[in-house]
């Protein structure tokens, strides 16, 4: 094996794979440090909702995302939902972490990929049809295409409407997920023009009843097969 070669997926890296594959709705969620609810609020969304949790806390430091990051391992084990931290592909190889989820604007994927090895998933952002494209090439195993809406979220980041959706549902060679202002009101049409799975924040996490929303979600999706 050459030095650029990198070891078979193991048994668990396909554990991943095959549960990526069944997966519908994921749920980005920051630390929730000032609700203090955290484990409680992924208990209440995984379990038979949310199939992948990813911790995204831009004002986190590295031991409060250590910290964190323990919650979500031990409740995605619980669970059997998989965990994917954001942008950090060090951190997620510590905290023992399912995958990494990167932006167009941070690492690259294939470098990515020899950071943390065959066995993490990693997932990609795309805005535009042709960075949809290029992740053919790309070593990813996911891709988020959005945002749909405008959100808070991506401050800067411009709504780039459904066209991209129905560009991934023709063309997409990896799984993908539909992402950007999605909640009860919006899913239909996003699930009209192609998406079969969705990401969603707000919806869940400014949710009265966490619970609930996550389980009208996996409802809407269930419309679409």
């Amino acid at each position: 094996m050459s030095g650029d070669e990198l070891p078979c997926v193991s048994a668990e890296g396909e554990r991943r794979q095959a549960r990526l594959e069944d997966a519908r709705l994921y749920v980005v969620t920051d630390a929730r440090r000032e609700a203090g609810d955290l484990e409680e609020f992924l208990l209440a969304i995984t379990g038979g909702s949310a199939d992948l949790v990813q911790l995204r806390d831009k004002t986190a430091d590295d031991d409060q995302l250590r910290r964190a990051a323990a919650v979500f391992r031990r409740v995605a084990d619980r669970t059997g939902a998989l965990f994917v931290l954001n942008d950090r592909p060090d951190l997620a190889v510590e905290v023992g972490a399912d995958g990494v989820h990167v932006g167009q604007d941070d690492e690259h994927p294939d470098r990515v990929r020899v950071e943390v090895g065959p066995d993490l998933l990693i997932g990609r952002s795309t805005h535009t049809t042709a960075q949809l494209d290029a992740t053919a090439d790309e070593d990813v195993d996911y891709v988020a295409v959005g945002p749909i809406h405008q959100t808070p979220t991506k401050q800067g980041r411009p709504a780039v409407g459904l066209d991209p959706v129905r560009h991934a549902a023709a063309h997409a060679t990896r799984p993908w997920f539909a992402i950007g202002g999605l909640d009860e009101t919006t899913i239909d049409e996003a699930l009209e023009a192609g998406a079969r799975r969705v990401v969603v924040v707000r919806a869940v996490t400014e949710a009265p009843d966490p619970a609930a929303a996550t389980w009208a979600l996996r409802r809407a999706l269930g419309r679409y097969h």
